[in-house]
């Protein structure tokens, strides 16, 4: 019989560091198993074997949770705007948690199941009525017995509290994850009142996942611990950003870029930056780390790596990587092999090849979130109509 595992609060009460995984959507969309524009998951029960793989590429890249690929997976998100699926939500929730738990059962991972912000929500649906989404969803997740739950990508602290009182009814452990940044959420609540209102609403882990570079989810997830420190709570913090340079983002994040979704890539972190990024998060008290859309498994194993000596092991993909390019001793160029050692990967400064383009961007800053007519979501596909309204609103920002 195999041992027990660890459960996540057993791991974070003992000061452990818990390396959470990376971003499924956006990988799996530059793969062709994911639509850009609903970003929903099907893929679970359509591509089984796609997300299988990238669940176990993340566990040897040193991944100690697999997370549920239910991102966007509530009913009313997989019928947003005329997103045609042949599986129900579900099917969907049910295949992606069998698929999570298979490969955490090759290593000593956890099983997280999650949920996030809902369309419902963004149309001004009741408490009730979004509340009655999550609950579907953790009844798939309460059936497959996953380890833990997380309320993450929420733009909004008041739903995200709705979203953390559902999911604590089942008496297992809560994460909470909010998409914002240090100027809080998009109705202004700051991180550290999110973080205060998340924890009285009953989760046990909080902090912030996407929209924001790595450093800058550091920083509101430190202003989160302030916050709750200060009301005298108590609680372990967790971050999982972007792997996107956002130093030019406003409030919504990387959303609002130019770039996204399609031309991105310019913004990459190296897997030297996750090095930083890893040892920031440590040092500002954070045990749960890990990535969201953008991280690769290059990118977590670089974090498993700088935060080996923690952890006490390096992850099994460290076979084929030697540890601040020692692998480059071994190329048939010296000038290549003379870039084998960390002083010359930490302080290289990384040419983009674009030499015209800027390095930074404008956001498009529309201001449009919860109670505007724009953000008010529906069934039918986007009309030609409704679509010209937004081009001729485009050319005036």
């Amino acid at each position: 019989m195999a041992p027990t595992k660890k459960g996540i609060l057993e791991r974070l009460n003992a000061g452990e560091v818990v390396i959470g995984d990376g971003g499924f959507v956006f990988a799996l969309e530059k793969r062709g198993y994911v639509k850009a524009g609903p970003w929903t998951p099907e893929a679970a029960a359509e591509y089984p074997d796609a997300v299988r793989q990238l669940h176990r590429e993340f566990l040897r890249a040193g991944a100690n949770v697999m997370q549920t690929f239910t991102f966007y997976a509530s009913d009313d998100k997989l019928e947003n705007r005329g997103n045609k699926v042949t599986f129900t939500g579900a099917q969907v929730n049910a295949a992606a948690c069998d698929l999570a738990r298979e490969v955490a059962n090759e290593g000593d991972a956890l099983v997280a199941g999650g949920v996030s912000q809902t369309p419902s929500y963004l149309s001004c649906k009741s408490e009730t009525e979004v509340k009655a989404i999550f609950k579907k969803q953790l009844d798939v997740f309460t059936k497959k017995n996953v380890d833990f739950l997380i309320a993450e990508y929420f733009e909004h602290v008041e739903e995200a509290v709705w979203a953390v009182e559902v999911l604590k009814e089942t008496g297992k452990p809560v994460a909470a994850s909010l998409c914002i940044g240090p100027e809080g959420d998009m109705h202004g609540v700051s991180p550290g009142e999110c973080a205060v209102r998340l924890v009285k609403a009953g989760a046990q882990i909080v902090g912030v996942n996407c929209h924001f570079d790595p450093l800058t989810c550091v920083k509101a997830v430190k202003m989160m611990k302030e916050g709750v420190e200060k009301a005298g709570l108590k609680a372990h913090y967790m971050v999982q950003p972007l792997a996107y340079h956002t130093p030019d983002c406003n409030c919504q994040g990387f959303i609002d870029l130019p770039e996204f979704p399609f031309a991105l890539e310019p913004r990459i972190l190296t897997r030297w930056d996750m090095h930083k990024y890893a040892r920031e998060a440590y040092n500002a008290g954070i045990r749960f780390i890990g990535g969201c859309c953008g991280f690769e498994p290059y990118h977590i194993r670089a974090v498993a790596e700088e935060l080996a000596p923690e952890k006490g092991s390096l992850p099994a993909a460290s076979e084929k990587h030697g540890m601040w390019g020692a692998g480059l001793e071994m190329h048939t160029k010296p000038w290549v092999r003379a870039r084998a050692r960390r002083d010359y990967w930490e302080n290289l400064k990384p040419a983009s090849g674009r030499p015209l383009c800027a390095s930074m961007s404008t956001p498009d800053s529309w201001g449009v979130t919860r109670g505007h007519a724009e953000l008010m979501q529906q069934k039918e596909a986007t009309s030609k109509d409704q679509l010209k309204q937004l081009f001729d609103r485009s050319k005036t920002h």
